[in-house]
């Protein structure tokens, strides 16, 4: 167990790193993110209102999302750099938002600030949060929860367990196809060990679960992206839709938005890229990055050994000249040049349910 984000949380169980990653891939692994941050945005007027005041703190359509569906979000400063990312859900009536544990005090507070004239900004404290994550994922929860069979990735319902209401999306931070479970405080002790009981399931920690997003590819706010980082930089275009560029219906109007719009149309000077040092050796968060002629080009910004891929990966910042698949740089580590080769992303292929 390890200090998180003013949490206590396992870094790993009984059965360690290696095979809590490599039984998520082949099975299901139960995550705790109950430390993450959960909030409703209750519309005082109308939801319309709610998702245009809402759209306007981030380069994300949020109008154009459907009921019962959910995506993912990015809060932007004033200089284009990244406050936090975050899911959000269109639940009919109201707005659902998970935010990062370590951003949630200073996202609520942003949130209350830019949009409390239009709703109510509750943050939901009685409330635990699972993920279930792997192929075998929905085998495990149908079993609890016999209507998650028909959702989708990116669905979002409420379904009744145990006398007591789930909010339940499908949707996680594996690469995995999965479901991430909202469940009240007195009955998620219940739920976590009747889905530990089902013969898929294993428990994972905090050390699978970074391993498990790096050879997905995905973003660990504070690390992968920051106040520093933009969107564009971050290889985060697929998240800002076409409603919010240059020529959409609702361009701009978002924190930041000329350095992003200018980054869309120009591009950025540096971008965000998977590297896959030779050898056997990972290049870890830190590890400054060199092109062939010595000159220093990036910085690694995560890096491990990927278990499903059997070797190490990492991920960071490059000079956008140097970014193209198969450019070959060199990573310092312990005053040795050691080669790495810029790589596509993801390192393991997802297997999200479309």
């Amino acid at each position: 167990m390890v200090p998180f984000a003013g949490y206590e949380m396992p870094v790993q169980y009984a059965t360690g790193v290696m095979k809590e990653h490599l039984h998520t891939r082949a099975a299901a692994g139960l995550f705790d993110v109950s430390h993450m941050g959960q909030v409703i945005l209750r519309p005082k007027v109308s939801y319309q209102e709610t998702a245009l005041a809402f759209e306007s703190l981030m380069p994300v359509d949020v109008l154009g999302v459907a009921q019962g569906r959910q995506r993912y979000g990015i809060f932007t400063n004033e200089t284009g750099g990244i406050l936090d990312d975050l899911m959000f859900a269109n639940r009919g009536d109201h707005i659902f938002v998970v935010v990062n544990a370590a951003c949630k005090g200073a996202d609520i507070a942003h949130m209350t600030a830019h949009l409390s004239g239009v709703c109510d900004v509750v943050p939901v404290t009685d409330r635990g949060l699972l993920a279930l994550q792997g192929p075998q994922a929905e085998a495990a929860l149908a079993r609890l929860v016999p209507q998650v069979a028909a959702m989708r990735f990116m669905d979002v319902a409420i379904l009744p367990w145990g006398g007591v209401d789930l909010w339940i999306s499908r949707s996680g931070y594996t690469g995995e196809d999965g479901f991430e479970i909202s469940v009240p405080d007195a009955q998620a002790g219940a739920l976590a060990r009747a889905l530990l009981d089902q013969p898929e399931v294993l428990p994972i920690g905090l050390g699978a679960r970074d391993s498990l997003r790096l050879e997905a590819g995905l973003c660990l706010y504070g690390h992968d992206i920051d106040t520093t980082t933009s969107p564009v930089e971050a290889g985060l275009v697929w998240a800002i839709q076409k409603a919010r560029k240059s020529g959409g219906a609702r361009v701009g109007g978002f924190p930041g938005a000329a350095r992003i719009l200018d980054e869309l149309a120009s591009g950025p000077q540096r971008i965000r890229v998977g590297l896959r040092p030779e050898g056997r050796a990972p290049m870890r968060e830190g590890t400054q990055v060199f092109a062939l002629d010595g000159t220093p080009v990036g910085e690694v910004t995560s890096g491990g050994f990927g278990p499903s891929v059997e070797a190490p990966v990492a991920m960071g910042y490059v000079a956008a000249n140097y970014a193209e698949i198969g450019t070959k740089l060199e990573g310092e580590v312990r005053g040795k040049r050691l080669a790495l080769t810029v790589s596509a992303m993801p390192f393991h292929p997802t297997t999200y349910k479309r």
